[in-house]
């Protein structure tokens, strides 16, 4: 839900009220009960705070160069020991 600032046209008091989209705006001022205007906000800008996120959204040659390492080949065949069952499966022929 969105906050909406507003202005006492009477005497000039500002406030902010947490309001639904669909809601109808406040006509009166919860200092002095007079008429009041819902101001057109700047809305709220996005800020990334921490390490890995970079102002442009792309990451740096470094990141990639260390995932590409990390990153085992796909075409290379798995290494592993050879299960009990094949062992024993050879053994009897």
């Amino acid at each position: 839900m969105p906050t909406y600032d507003y202005e006492c046209k009477e005497c000039g008091h500002h406030f902010e009220a947490f309001q639904t989209m669909s809601a109808d705006p406040l006509t009166s001022c919860p200092k002095c009960e007079g008429v009041v205007q819902r101001l057109i906000g700047m809305g709220s800008g996005v800020l990334f705070k921490g390490s890995g996120f970079y102002e442009t959204d792309y990451r740096s040659s470094g990141y990639n160069k260390a995932k590409a390492a990390d990153k085992p080949a796909e075409s290379a065949p798995k290494k592993g020991k050879k299960s009990a069952s094949n062992k024993n499966a050879k053994q009897a022929q």
